[in-house]
């Protein structure tokens, strides 16, 4: 379970009754994006003909641009959680990571479960012993790239849903 049961106002647009604006859904988007394409090598080398969790990132980027309906973004985002579904390990949790950043542009929230998702991936394929520290590298990582109009949404995001994402936002 990543998302809450309750909804965040701040993750929500303001024209659905919250307090997100659409540049700020578009950085969460973007952000998501940039959070599995880190991990997308783990499913592509398990993979490497399957282009689904690749469109899902690629229909995010382009959701924002304008060039594709919310629909088809999140449809694609469905697709790419498919291609997890018979796979383990890495390739699963990057697989997932890119759905999860398709599905933030109908529900802006899911950026976190493309952030979680990649932090699990990035663990899963560290040597045995270096799991941890994989964690919160790519943690990390995602941080850095966080644009600052966003910053402290996420940041606290992950704080408040960090029990219910596996505590991966420990770094």
């Amino acid at each position: 379970m990543i998302l809450p049961t309750v909804r965040d106002p701040r993750f929500v647009t303001i024209r659905r009754g919250g307090t997100l604006t659409d540049s700020d859904h578009h950085l969460l988007a973007l952000w998501a994006a940039a959070c599995a394409e880190h991990v997308l090598g783990l499913f592509e080398a398990v993979r490497p003909q399957d282009p689904r969790p690749r469109d899902a990132i690629g229909a995010a980027r382009a959701w924002v641009r304008g060039e594709l309906p919310m629909m088809q973004a999140r449809a694609a985002g469905g697709h790419a959680m498919g291609a997890a579904r018979e796979l383990r390990g890495a390739a699963r949790h990057a697989a997932y990571a890119a759905g999860q950043a398709g599905a933030v542009a109908h529900v802006a929230a899911h950026e976190l479960g493309a952030a979680a998702y990649a932090i699990k991936a990035a663990r899963a394929a560290a040597p045995d012993g270096m799991t941890d520290a994989a964690g919160r590298s790519e943690c990390q990582w995602q941080r850095d790239q966080l644009p600052e109009p966003i910053r402290a949404l996420v940041l606290d995001d992950q704080r408040l849903r960090n029990d219910i994402c596996w505590s991966v936002f420990d770094c």
